[in-house]
């Protein structure tokens, strides 16, 4: 039995007349029609929620290999290993010994930019590299880690300054 159907046999018992008005099946029918739209929408909302929450919407998931998803990006006529002013234009990264390991071994599990947007020394990228592997199920690299932490220490070091230098002496006046 439909909810609509229930609430108007409810206001039939309540009545006095047991009859139930045109303006009370009225009122309860378009109750009734605005909580079905908004069940419907809530019961949407879920469902691509947990599409969402659990990479099941593929142009969501940052999980696998970003190749090719990145090839959507480059056009037809477009050498995808194109290389402009020794960066390679797909990944952002600068080309140097060892650019081919990262553009590979990085770039299967996030964006080329995590690695672009981040500077450390050979301890840093290290370090960095153990807790991908405890905490996020990077594979053991073997034989290519020591390329892969050279390269990096090499092209994404640390920065001179990372920070503006404090000021001193200034007259500070008072508002």
């Amino acid at each position: 039995m439909h909810a609509t159907e229930l609430l108007l046999k409810e206001l039939e018992f309540m009545n006095d007349n047991n009859r139930v008005s045109k303006q009370q099946e009225e009122f309860v029918s378009k109750m009734m029609k605005t909580f079905d739209i908004w069940a419907i929408f809530f019961m949407l909302f879920f469902f691509f929620f947990f599409l969402y929450a659990f990479n099941f919407l593929p142009s969501f998931s940052t999980k696998g290999d970003n190749t090719a998803s990145m090839e959507l990006l480059v056009e037809e006529n477009e050498d995808p290993n194109r290389i402009e002013n020794g960066i390679h234009v797909r990944s952002g990264l600068i080309v140097g010994d060892g650019y081919e390991l990262v553009l590979r071994h990085c770039g299967g599990c996030h964006s080329h930019k995590l690695v672009t947007q981040n500077s450390a020394d050979a301890k840093g990228w290290t370090e960095t590299i153990r807790w991908m592997q405890e905490t996020q199920k990077l594979w053991d690299l073997g034989g290519n880690e020591a390329p892969i932490v050279a390269y990096l220490a090499k092209y994404y070091g640390l920065k001179q300054k990372n920070r503006r230098a404090p000021l001193k002496n200034i007259d500070w006046y008072e508002l």
